[in-house]
């Protein structure tokens, strides 16, 4: 793991912004097109405002959520919705998005089509931007969610696993550790000092399901995992 730690958010966002920026075109020049999976919730949104001013050939660009409400897309709790307003806009709208709601199923009913669409994507991923809870939740791997040993199975060759949860208002969507593991570029993105205090604790001894966001943090990976961190 590599510590990536700034005095601003607004520092953060330039710096994350630039080295996913950097990772995307260097996919876009070495395959044709580039891989982007994000993560929803507040903590992103300067990061993802930012980033949509990045001068590269967006309409290349394959983006994605980590995980979603399953909620219409069109909901104010959507995070596809966050996405549009948030990221998709300017240069970035040329960017083709893949969305996880199935209108008429349930989370559990849609995981058969939504692995073989997501599980069709090119991998490995190029950048994987995640985000923590409190709860040290990451993704949709949540303490006491139903699916979490599938979502969290390396040998697995699901893509995405439903989950339900007491930390999580809806049932969720999530894709699994396997499809983030192998990303070209890994991070993990938190702000504030409530979330330090977890990570440092998620970064000790203890079971993977008291705080899912250890599967991560304990990867062996031959890049490091980056996170990135500012008060």
């Amino acid at each position: 793991m590599k510590r990536h730690d700034y005095a601003t958010r607004a520092d953060l966002a330039q710096a994350l912004a630039a080295g996913v920026a950097a990772v995307l075109a260097g996919g876009i020049a070495t395959r044709g097109e580039a891989i982007l999976a994000v993560s929803g919730g507040s903590t992103p949104k300067l990061f993802l405002q930012t980033l949509a001013q990045a001068e590269i050939d967006w309409s290349r660009v394959i983006v994605c959520l980590v995980d979603e409400r399953w909620v219409p897309d069109t909901s104010p709790r959507s995070n596809a919705a966050f996405l549009r307003e948030n990221f998709l806009r300017g240069r970035a709208a040329a960017a083709r998005l893949e969305l996880f709601h199935e209108d008429g199923l349930t989370a559990e009913e849609a995981e058969p089509e939504l692995t073989r669409r997501f599980g069709g994507l090119p991998r490995p991923f190029d950048a994987v931007i995640l985000g923590m809870g409190g709860d040290g939740h990451t993704a949709s791997f949540f303490p006491g969610g139903d699916n979490l040993a599938r979502a969290l199975d390396l040998a697995s060759h699901e893509a995405v696993v439903s989950m339900r949860a007491p930390g999580a208002e809806e049932p969720r969507v999530t894709l699994t550790l396997p499809r983030l593991a192998d990303a070209r570029f890994l991070a993990l993105h938190i702000e504030g000092e409530d979330k330090r205090r977890t990570l440092e604790t998620a970064m000790g001894p203890g079971p993977t399901e008291e705080l899912p966001v250890r599967a991560v943090l304990r990867l062996d990976r031959a890049e490091p995992l980056q996170v990135f961190w500012a008060p």
